[in-house]
């Protein structure tokens, strides 16, 4: 009985052994499932991690493409190309929808292309917002003006924020330097004829200077409905000029305001005011995607030369518009012996100028 009984026992303490010794696997396998479930949520955190680096992926190569396609159109617009006109001669092909070589001495075309035709002109419209600004030979620059939310809601492209404080200098500098949107909006808006008025008054003196094709909508030119020619721009840039107080702000290439405790730098968006290798004695560019890129200048050839206007309208690229300039002003020099009747240099590009 005894024996019967340990015998017992003795099965009882192996089975115990074994239970033991593969239970301990079954928690280490639970363990396991619990990690696997842990894995199993892996693949949702691999998915998501591999559509980040997909993004990501996709933005490089958009980015290198967009960096591809600038250094091709730089590539490009540093050409410049040329045709036969229908007497024979070998005249300018420009890339650009429209232009014009104007002297606003003689009021003679010197070469044209697509000149009369009527396009949005974007932030040129800026050049005659500075000129109602300034009609009155009394203004007062200095007088201060706080920035109003109406000035930079939407305004794309402004320095300036609700509340700053700032004089009419500096928001014509801004204008005219920065190509800012939201100081077109506040010189508009705290003139003698308010917002609406100024635009009436804009376009009253496009009709006084006899510019046909010329309509203005709004005071920055962020609005499709500014529109011009080339020819008009050309005369309207060699007008301005005979403003010192306007083209000495076209011709400056850095400005800073000061509002309050804040220092703001601005940059001039005309590249050849930037690197000089022509003598610019006014201009003003514009882009919106429905002008493409612009540019209006009067520049001075050399060796006292006269001055000439160069407008370009619906250039392709940034660089385009003032490569496009600059090949243009360049066979001006190789033809002002019977253009104008004298000799001129061509421009030279700064060594590393990408614009």
């Amino acid at each position: 009985m005894n024996t019967s009984r340990l015998f017992s026992l003795a099965r009882a303490v192996v089975a115990l052994a074994i239970l033991v010794t593969w239970g301990l696997p079954a928690e280490s396998a639970t363990t396991t499932t619990g990690s696997k479930s842990s894995v199993t949520r892996a693949p949702g955190s691999q998915k998501l991690s591999l559509q980040k680096k997909k993004v990501t992926s996709s933005r490089t190569r958009a980015t290198r493409a967009k960096a591809s396609l600038r250094a091709r159109q730089l590539q490009e617009a540093r050409q410049p190309r040329f045709k036969f006109d229908e007497s024979g001669a070998l005249v300018p092909d420009i890339r650009a929808e429209a232009a014009i070589i104007y002297d606003p001495k003689t009021g003679q075309v010197l070469w044209e292309q697509n000149s009369l035709d009527q396009r949005s002109i974007a932030s040129i419209t800026k050049v005659m917002t500075a000129a109602v600004i300034l009609e009155d030979p009394d203004v007062d620059l200095t007088t201060p003006v706080v920035v109003d939310r109406s000035d930079v809601r939407a305004a794309s492209t402004t320095y300036l924020r609700a509340g700053y404080k700032v004089t009419r200098d500096d928001l014509l500098h801004l204008l005219l330097i920065g190509s800012d949107n939201a100081a077109a909006r506040a010189l508009a808006r705290t003139s003698p004829q308010g917002p609406q008025g100024f635009v009436r008054r804009m376009n009253e003196k496009a009709a006084e200077l006899g510019l046909q094709s010329t309509s203005y909508a709004d005071p920055s030119g962020l609005l499709n409905a500014n529109v011009s020619s080339a020819y008009d721009m050309a005369r309207l840039i060699s007008y301005v000029s005979g403003n010192e107080r306007i083209s000495s702000i076209m011709r400056t290439p850095q400005y800073t305001v000061t509002s309050g405790t804040r220092r703001i730098s601005v940059n001039s968006t005309n590249q050849l005011v930037k690197t000089g290798d022509v003598d610019v004695q006014a201009g003003k560019t514009g882009f919106i995607r429905a002008a493409g890129y612009c540019l209006a200048t009067l520049l001075k050839l050399p060796q006292g030369g006269p001055e000439v206007a160069v407008v370009v309208l619906g250039a392709k690229s940034n660089a385009g518009r003032f490569w496009e300039t600059r090949h243009l002003f360049n066979w001006l020099a190789g033809k002002a012996e019977n253009l104008i009747g004298g000799t001129v240099e061509a421009a030279t590009p700064t060594p590393g100028a990408n614009n």
